[in-house]
């Protein structure tokens, strides 16, 4: 029996000896080959050549380059004066003022790829009401600015999505967001009474708003005078008598109120909201109005106009591990997230 195995080992020898070298690589233990081909220089993955394909947007002309980046003229409100800084510290002022610097990193950077949309679609589009200035620190003209609170975290928050900014078929879209969505975001003709065309990239969609918001966020009361009320409506172009009678109009998917009739006159109730003053009057997702002697009062819901991007629906997403990426095409639809710069 021992002579017949050495036997069958010395056959198997001979064998292997006389094969050539590619067919030497066949008498492997493996079935299959230890690792994959390379591919052929030059040529790309299926996500590589997606990214590849997608377009980007035009810069707006009359921007600046400096060493590869964009420098905008921004008149800064506290100084009295109009600074030249480049895009990214301008970024980094914005993203300090629309989100506390302790929040966690992945909210902070999808906040960052939204303000920086923002700035190059407003440059591209509006003129400065200040002169000499592309944009300004003014939030009634475009976002909020505090260059006092940029920390280290604002500063890598920037820095980790420098150049990055929303592609919607290669045009900058409005990359609109707000504070709290109120468990539902709203698209912009109802929300901004955004005219024209409903844009391909908005859309309504559950918005896991934080529990940790503040409770007057969340929920909220707000009581105005039927004086104040009555100059409100005038104010968003509709004349009503006393306010004697207040009621709220349909609604959208959302929830949102779309208009709040006063004394029989219907009022666009986001037209009526920013009258009022939209820190008091915090959203249109209205959950009762009463009135009681000479005073209305609103309760309802979420703050701002509930299109794009929640803030602390991205606080939330960002706690659960959620990505940038993930956090800004939750919100918005059809878009890409492409870089301008490096």
């Amino acid at each position: 029996m021992r002579k017949r195995k050495e036997l069958f080992r010395s056959l198997c020898l001979v064998l292997c000896l006389s094969l050539t070298m590619g067919v030497l690589a066949g008498c492997s233990w493996f079935s299959g080959n230890e690792q994959a081909t390379p591919a052929p220089e030059g040529s790309q993955t299926p996500g590589e050549a997606e990214a590849a394909d997608v377009k980007k947007p035009a810069l707006p002309e009359k921007l600046t380059m400096k060493d590869g980046t964009p420098w905008v003229q921004v008149y800064v409100v506290a100084d009295e004066k109009v600074e030249d800084m480049d895009i990214e510290t301008y970024v980094q002022g914005v993203l300090a003022g629309e989100m506390r610097n302790d929040w966690p990193m992945e909210a902070l950077k999808a906040q960052a790829i939204l303000a920086r949309t923002f700035v190059l679609k407003f440059i591209a589009e509006k003129n400065s009401r200040y002169d000499g200035a592309d944009i300004s620190t003014d939030i009634t003209e475009a976002q909020a600015y505090d260059a006092s609170s940029v920390n280290d975290r604002i500063k890598q928050a920037v820095e980790e999505t420098r150049g990055q900014v929303l592609s919607y078929e290669g045009e900058l879209p409005y990359a609109w967001f707000h504070a709290h969505a109120g468990g539902k975001t709203e698209l912009s003709q109802a929300g901004l009474e955004f005219k024209g065309e409903e844009p391909g990239y908005t859309q309504i969609v559950e918005s896991p708003d934080s529990d940790k918001a503040p409770t007057s966020v969340k929920n909220w009361t707000a009581t105005f005078t039927k004086d104040k009320l009555v100059e409100a409506a005038r104010q968003a172009g509709v004349s009503v008598k006393n306010a004697d009678s207040v009621e709220l109009g349909d609604r959208t998917e959302s929830g949102r109120v779309i208009q709040i009739i006063i004394d029989g006159q219907p009022v666009s109730a986001p037209a009526l909201r920013i009258q009022l003053d939209g820190k008091k009057l915090k959203s249109t997702m209205i959950e009762d109005v009463s009135i009681s002697g000479d005073e209305v009062t609103f309760s309802g819901s979420g703050y701002g106009h509930g299109v794009g991007m929640s803030q602390w629906g991205a606080y939330a997403m960002a706690e659960e591990g959620k990505s940038a990426d993930q956090i800004v095409q939750h919100y918005f639809k059809n878009v890409d997230i492409v870089s301008l710069w490096t």
